[in-house]
């Protein structure tokens, strides 16, 4: 294989292995590093003898993800505040035509089903995020992981009902959730406390990351009038030359606030029944880098 074969055959599969990475680590910039890593180590390797390359390269990105994911758990144990995963630009284009395969992948990269990820071992994420999100035999994910057949099944099944249990079951139209998120931005400019009560559902939660950073709440706040009074009180506190930006992140429609050009905050919602259940709401500087454009 040349040199110049083996960097179209990554830059091929570069997409499937950012999408890995990014799901096992939950952050855009390790995601980018591991796969950085992961084209060192390939364009490094004598790769005459690899016959499947997908294979190969899956391997290797899990591996180097599973590494990372081990260290990043303990410095995350000082974290101050609710942890929310880095926003991720999700564009799938014309790479994921079929729309079942669309909501799927969307699915495994909410924000919601991410959070529950960071519950579980890294083995059992792994194995959740190669069988779940990406489809992979169990055959092929023991190999991967230098594991048996049976407990990689066992991973599996444990890992997928934990997820079941708590992830929140949010189905809607992405032209609803669009709507009602113009909806709530709206509402919250204009400091519409009962604009904002409208639209949320009586258990409405609010989960907020500033990562000790800057001002966000650190707690998750619960009920309607709690979040729509904590929206409101922002608004009112304003922010200098604001602007607002629509974006498609973790498989939805988002809003991205911007002060004096640079990212604020990223603000997502979970819809249900017309009604918004949980606002997402990102303020940490370290996770909105990959935003500036």
């Amino acid at each position: 294989m040349t040199t110049d074969t083996a960097t179209e055959v990554f830059e091929e599969h570069r997409p499937l292995l950012l999408g890995v990475a990014y799901r096992m680590l939950g952050r855009v910039a390790d995601a980018e590093d591991v796969v950085q890593d992961a084209w060192l180590r390939w364009s490094a390797a004598g790769r005459a003898d690899v016959s499947r390359p997908r294979a190969y390269l899956v391997r290797i990105v899990t591996r180097l993800a599973l590494d990372r994911l081990t260290r990043v758990k303990s410095r995350d144990e000082a974290y101050i505040g609710p942890w929310l995963p880095e926003p991720y630009l999700t564009d799938f284009g014309d790479t994921v035509p079929d729309t079942a395969e669309r909501a799927v992948l969307a699915d495994s990269v909410s924000l919601a089903v991410l959070v529950v990820l960071e519950s579980l071992s890294p083995l059992e994420r792994a194995v959740f995020v190669l069988r779940e999100a990406f489809g992979y035999p169990y055959a092929e994910i023991a190999a991967v992981l230098d594991r048996s057949e049976p407990a990689v099944r066992q991973l599996a099944g444990r890992a997928r009902r934990h997820v079941e249990e708590r992830r929140p079951r949010f189905t809607v139209d992405p032209a609803q959730r669009r709507e009602l998120t113009e909806r709530f931005l709206a509402a919250a400019t204009e400091g519409d406390l009962e604009g904002l009560m409208a639209l949320l559902a009586p258990d409405a939660r609010l989960v907020g990351d500033g990562g000790g950073k800057v001002q966000a709440s650190l707690r998750v706040l619960r009920s309607a009038d709690h979040v729509a009074r904590f929206i409101v009180g922002v608004a009112r506190r304003g922010l200098p030359d604001a602007s607002f930006r629509f974006l498609e992140v973790n498989g939805g429609p988002a809003v991205l606030t911007l002060s004096g050009g640079e990212p604020d905050t990223v603000l997502q919602l979970d819809v249900a029944d017309g009604r918004v259940r949980v606002v997402y709401v990102i303020r940490n500087p370290d996770k909105l880098h990959a935003l500036r454009s």
